[in-house]
């Protein structure tokens, strides 16, 4: 009795490899006032961005000082929804605390 094993041809077929990239990220500034509490800003600093108390208040102060500061990098809609978080929190107290992203 003959077995005759079946070959099937193998074809190398190369895949077309695209670079991908990692998505652009944008970070997330408060800006100074001279209205809102700095003790309400460490507050949102450490519900909102989850930072320590240590953190948050150094990041305030840095706002305070340089009129200016940087509570976190994410991408864009991760910024986009931090930002909505913080106005829309600051409103709800009465306060003009401002808030933006910057592409970095």
């Amino acid at each position: 009795m003959v077995v005759k094993a079946a070959v099937k041809s193998k074809k190398k077929t190369k895949a077309k490899r695209t670079a991908v990239s990692n998505p652009p990220l944008f970070q997330v500034v408060l800006l100074n006032d001279d209205y809102t509490p700095m003790e309400f800003v460490v507050k949102l600093l450490i519900e909102i961005f989850a930072m320590t108390h240590t953190k948050a208040t150094h990041v305030m102060m840095q706002i305070h000082h340089e009129g200016k500061g940087v509570c976190g990098i994410y991408t864009r809609d991760i910024a986009e929804t931090k930002v909505m978080q913080v106005i829309s929190c600051a409103r709800s107290y009465g306060h003009p605390l401002m808030c933006q992203m910057e592409k970095i």
